[in-house]
């Protein structure tokens, strides 16, 4: 699998994300992407309480931890390369992580236009 350029939403260098926990499609703390993420896990989000109650609603339950795949389970305050369909799935629903702009591949643009991303900015 070779990674698509890393270059984030801003147009620079893609930022890291988070190492601990360790997150990305590559699991190399970036949102790092290719053709096989069919997830697009793109987007550097910063968790809350609110959107991990929302995800593990709606079926992806990220704060229980999976030690059988070193998943610490994530708690808020915690960055996570979220996949773009389910960022832009919880902006519809109101319960948007924040977003750091700098981590964010630039292919999350694929699917959330650039002004959502800028509204979610972690400032």
């Amino acid at each position: 699998m070779e990674k698509d350029e890393s270059i984030n939403v801003l147009g620079s260098a893609l930022q890291p994300c988070s190492t601990d926990p360790l997150t990305g499609f590559f699991r190399d703390g970036a949102c790092n992407t290719c053709a096989a993420d069919q997830g697009s896990h793109t987007v550097c989000a910063v968790m809350t309480a609110e959107f991990l109650a929302y995800s593990k609603y709606v079926g992806n339950d990220l704060s229980t931890p999976r030690p059988e795949y070193q998943f610490p389970g994530l708690k808020p305050g915690d960055s996570w390369c979220l996949c773009a369909a389910r960022f832009l799935q919880a902006v519809d629903e109101g319960c948007a992580p924040k977003v750091n702009l700098a981590g964010t591949h630039l292919r999350a643009l694929d699917l959330v236009p650039l002004s959502i991303l800028e509204a979610h900015a972690a400032r």
